[in-house]
């Protein structure tokens, strides 16, 4: 589990096939602290498991699914990426519930603004679209962030100025894919309701939904 809150950019130094998998070795320095074999890891958003590490870079090994899903399946050598180790029992949840599960890939239609904030526009995958609501939660390339509005084909957040310089959102531009992870509550909430559990829609308003 992890709370979207990125604790440095990475850089991608190699990507080795291997069948269908791919081992992917990276960069970094703060998530290496203390960092032991089977450790979790989110990349851009997703959770992968550290297979080797040295003292300035760890490895991962992606699967066919997460090839399939997320943008890893076009990672490159010299690519940055957001990084973020596991939440451990007692830390704070300062940005909200991930759980580096990434559900699909949007793209990016537009960023307007300057460098104190920027509004960034984004088009999911359809199958995405009604879970994200506006001042919903979501997380994009591993970022947790508020949903500022959503209509059919669009949903847009805004990026202040420490999340451009901390994260690779500072490289955002139209037509750039990023991964997407929806609010995990929306994803239960739909499995009851459509399960016949006696979750209604005014149960859910009398919850405060």
């Amino acid at each position: 589990m992890f709370t979207g809150l990125i604790e440095e950019v990475g850089r991608i130094r190699s990507v080795s096939q291997r069948g269908k998998t791919a081992d992917i070795n990276i960069g970094a320095s703060s998530v290496l602290e203390s960092v032991a074999l089977g450790d979790s890891i989110a990349v851009n958003g997703v959770c992968l498991t550290v297979t080797a590490f040295g003292d300035d870079s760890f490895t991962v090994q992606a699967v066919t699914e997460t090839l399939k899903r997320s943008t890893l399946g076009l990672a490159k050598s010299g690519d940055p990426v957001n990084l973020e180790r596991s939440l451990k029992l007692g830390d704070r949840l300062g940005g909200h519930i991930v759980q580096g599960h990434v559900d699909g890939v949007g793209k990016i239609v537009s960023v307007r603004g300057n460098a104190d904030n920027i509004d960034i526009a984004i088009a999911p995958e359809p199958q995405l679209e009604r879970y994200i609501a506006e001042k919903g939660s979501i997380t994009i390339d591993g970022i947790s962030l508020t949903v500022t509005y959503s209509r059919p084909g669009e949903f847009g957040v805004t990026i202040i100025a420490h999340t451009l310089e901390e994260t690779t959102l500072s490289g955002a531009k139209a037509g750039k894919r990023v991964n997407l992870e929806i609010d995990v509550i929306a994803r239960y909430i739909e499995k009851l309701m459509s399960s016949g559990g006696g979750l209604t829609i005014e149960r859910l308003e009398d919850l405060g939904f």
